[in-house]
């Protein structure tokens, strides 16, 4: 499939990452599969994993399964990380915020957990995932919620892998090119405010600007302390705004919430419904409450017990992430039992109605064919 003409940024991203489309498929912790990753890969895209909440024993086999699920030669995919703070472990916070939360679990006859913990390691901490990753080598790397340590980069850099950090502001992609602009950095991923998922904020007490994604690109492009090349990510859904952001300057997209709906995810029955009906719940809310960390989801009861508390004034104080996280698993597992999926982390960005029933293979086609048209359109 021929492409539409292309920047000099997009044409040496493609060399870069050994794509023949400027499309990466979000990592997205939880519902990327190595069958997602590997079919986007094999078609012609960049596929991604997202490790970030798992162990190094699971992120072993996934990348493994994908180096075996690619076919074509020298077919690279992306392997994401999370770099958030070590969290402060506060048992009197954590056993507040858990009886906040009884009168849901009592809902489902469940009783509470005894005590939280801290689900995963950041990878800042967690020696095992390096080993990991040194052994195995994966072709592409990438960071959330900031920046591991320099010793961290070089080694990673050292057995050949291409680095991107995620960033939600200008002052975040400062701090990148400072760190990685000699080349340590290959790519900084600008995540706007639409984005699903995790807001990628490396610190989430500071004030969130919540920028556009297309403001924040247009921000980035034009401060010319930074060298680093752009991928946009939050809110594409579409060739039409594909070619948006290509034209804007930006070497290539990251969609996440356009591939969720993939045969190839791993999402539960709860999410498909929750993806698929969105009309009925109108609107994707950013919220703390599920994880302990903004993130955007489809509003559902976890939304609708933090307006209610929020309206009751009721002093909220939520544990870190990800020990919040915690019992917001426990009590969508607990509800499950009883056929309620409203409590699950359905992460979507806010263009989630647009969302197609497609497997990966033709969601990839159907967005190049966009993309292609909206190019001969516009001239």
């Amino acid at each position: 499939m021929s492409l539409p003409p292309l920047s000099n940024a997009t044409k040496q991203a493609l060399l870069k990452l050994g794509i023949t489309y400027p499309i990466i498929q979000a990592p997205m912790a939880g519902v990327s599969t190595p069958l997602l990753a590997a079919t986007i890969t094999n078609n012609g895209g960049l596929g991604s994993l997202g490790l970030g909440a798992s162990n190094h024993l699971i992120a072993e086999k996934m990348i493994i399964d994908t180096q075996k699920l690619i076919n074509i030669k020298n077919g690279k995919f992306n392997v994401n990380l999370f770099v958030h703070s070590k969290p402060n472990f506060d048992s009197t916070i954590n056993s507040k915020w858990l009886n906040q939360l009884k009168p849901e679990f009592e809902k489902y006859k469940t009783e509470l957990p005894k005590e939280l913990k801290i689900i995963y390691k950041s990878f800042e901490e967690d020696e095992n995932m390096l080993k990991i990753l040194l052994k195995l080598k994966p072709p592409i790397i990438s960071f959330h919620f900031g920046l591991p340590s320099f010793e961290i980069l070089y080694k990673l850099k050292e057995i050949g892998s291409i680095l991107m950090i995620t960033v939600t502001n200008l002052k975040e992609a400062l701090e990148v090119q400072n760190k990685g602009g000699n080349g340590l950095i290959d790519f900084i991923i600008v995540q706007g405010y639409e984005a699903g998922g995790h807001r990628g904020i490396f610190n989430p007490n500071e004030n969130d600007e919540k920028l556009s994604t297309f403001k924040l690109c247009k921000l980035i492009l034009n401060e010319k302390k930074i060298n680093i090349p752009i991928i946009s990510t939050g809110g594409i859904m579409n060739g039409k705004l594909i070619k948006k952001y290509l034209n804007l300057g930006c070497s290539a997209v990251q969609l996440g919430t356009t591939f969720i709906g993939c045969k190839e995810s791993s999402i539960d029955k709860g999410y498909k419904e929750f993806l698929f009906n969105i009309e009925k719940s109108k609107k994707t809310i950013m919220t703390k409450f599920i994880s302990g960390r903004p993130a955007r989801t489809i509003e559902n009861k976890f939304t609708d017990l933090e307006i209610q508390l929020r309206l009751q004034n009721v002093d909220v104080r939520l544990p870190d992430y990800p020990i919040t996280y915690d019992a917001g698993k426990a009590l969508h597992n607990a509800a499950k039992q009883f056929d309620e999926y409203g409590y699950g982390a359905y992460w979507a960005g806010e263009n989630a109605p647009l969302a197609r029933k497609l497997d990966a293979k033709e969601m990839l086609e159907t967005l190049v064919k966009e993309w292609k048209d909206a190019e001969r359109d516009t001239n």
